[in-house]
């Protein structure tokens, strides 16, 4: 079973030892009537704590971070007028001195002792927390057993990267209170982390002794300044252009390099986004806070051994894609997006969940990006999935990408009627990496060698990508200095 931590064992456990400074000003109770001064006194004396909620800042691996962590056997962790403002006071704080702000919360939501005055100061710790994400600085959240009511409304709800321990029941209405209310109990399973984890509202499920693991992570890649480049760029000097429809046959095989192979041989200190975190979650799209080639930035890479005639790239997965465009800009962080797809869905289903707006949010996201962008076409590169995450400063290919409005087949039905024309389209519409170069969509193409496994060509790609992000960050900072 897993382990249920206060909010001190939580800071010993998280904190680096003897890191701890608390922010917290001492509670003043005097306006509350004799009964509710007495059970607060009370709460005090079972869980060791003053309120509700505990705020400082601290170490972690020797990253400065601001904490606020809910206290749980203090009346259920409820958030009252004097714990909201605590959460407040201690969010600005944060924002003031340039910090990242780690939350975790185990409440049962606003304190009902004190009605609507408390649970109106929802509005204020959210209105902290957003300036707090405004000024480009990180907000994580860990949710832990229970979450529920108006925390997981407001401030638990709104990080960068949210996870939940194990088991943790996690949800908007207690079902406790449903069953009440409706006379029937709530469907089992629905707030559990798993479940919340598997549809895309949190970004996975976090033991409570791993956090440290997650958090230092998340810092490495939010606030660690980029490192050297150490990986060998190779030649971009002509290499003989490939027949276009060898070209796309290579692109098809099974064991060619996807953006799997770019996070596992060029990226470090990865953390994966799982989810729109709206409820909605498409493994064919891949979200990760990495540092590539010692580069931090977020990636987005469409993961063509995720798609197939049963699962296609849909709705959801650029939904995703532009969960990571936004989280990029907010934090100010370079984007890669990486395309290798054999088309978005095509479907009564796609079109009801708004396919060809989703591709348009897509494009006009990536063409109106503040912060460096770099585009790779990595592989397959079919229709307005591909388009979708096309248009960055600078687009990288590998020799035997391509890019095309349709496969070459469907190209060939409305051309010719048939399928049989596939390769002579393929060659007439200037697909290839090479036709891209010549006509300035790509600035740059990737040598592929017939020897290169999968690692090779993930390393030579991504260290031209970091290249091209050294040099948009370098014209960005000149940019700003002038």
């Amino acid at each position: 079973m897993t382990r249920r931590w206060s909010a001190r064992e939580l800071l010993d456990l998280v904190l680096d030892e003897g890191t701890f400074t608390s922010w917290d000003e001492p509670i003043d109770r005097s306006r509350h009537d004799e009964a509710y001064r007495a059970e607060l006194a009370a709460a005090e004396a079972r869980a060791g704590t003053d309120e509700s909620v505990l705020t400082g800042r601290g170490l972690v691996r020797g990253r400065p971070v601001a904490v606020v962590v809910n206290e749980f056997g203090f009346l259920g962790g409820s958030i009252g007028r004097d714990a909201a403002d605590r959460i407040v006071s201690a969010v600005r704080r944060a924002t003031a001195e340039g910090l990242p702000v780690l939350a975790s919360t185990s409440s049962g939501g606003t304190r009902m002792q004190e009605g609507t005055p408390a649970f109106v100061r929802m509005v204020e710790i959210s209105r902290a927390l957003m300036a707090h994400r405004a000024a480009g600085l990180a907000y994580l959240v860990h949710l832990r057993h229970p979450t529920t009511g108006g925390v997981y409304a407001s401030w638990g709800s709104l990080g960068h990267v949210t996870v939940a321990e194990p088991g943790a029941l996690v949800g908007f209405l207690g079902p406790k209170v449903f069953e009440a209310l409706n006379g029937r109990p709530f469907r089992p399973g629905v707030q559990v982390a798993e479940h919340l984890a598997a549809s895309g509202v949190i970004d996975g499920v976090v033991p409570a002794e791993l956090l440290p693991e997650l958090v230092d992570l998340a810092l490495g890649v939010v606030v660690d300044p980029p490192t050297a480049p150490r990986l060998p760029r190779r030649t971009t000097s002509p290499v003989p252009a490939p027949v276009a429809w060898d070209a796309i046959t290579r692109t098809r095989e099974p064991g060619r390099a996807g953006v799997r192979d770019l996070l596992e041989h060029a990226c470090t200190g990865t953390v994966r986004l799982r989810g729109t975190d709206e409820g909605e979650r498409d493994s064919s799209v891949l979200v990760a806070l990495t540092r590539l080639d010692g580069l931090p930035c977020v990636l987005v890479g469409q993961d063509r051994s995720r798609q197939g005639p049963g699962h296609p790239l849909g709705p959801g997965a650029l939904r995703e894609a532009r969960r990571g465009m936004r989280l990029a800009e907010e934090l100010g962080l370079p984007l890669v997006t990486v395309i290798d797809t054999p088309g978005a869905e095509l479907s009564p289903q796609a079109e009801e969940r708004a396919i060809a707006g989703e591709i348009a949010r897509c494009i006009g996201t990536l063409t109106t990006m503040t912060v460096p962008t770099v585009s790779v076409i990595l592989g397959q590169g079919c229709g307005g999935g591909a388009l979708a995450l096309l248009p960055a400063r600078s687009v990288v290919a590998a020799s035997h990408a391509w890019l095309s409005p349709l496969p070459p087949e469907g190209a060939s039905v409305i051309v010719h009627g048939d399928t049989a024309h596939a390769a002579e389209m393929a060659a007439a519409q200037g697909v290839t990496a090479a036709d891209l170069l010549a006509d300035g969509t790509v600035e740059v193409v990737v040598p592929e060698h017939d020897a290169d496994t999968p690692a090779d060509l993930a390393v030579a790609v991504a260290a031209e990508v970091g290249a091209r992000l050294r040099e948009l960050s370098g014209r960005a900072t000149v940019a700003r200095a002038s």
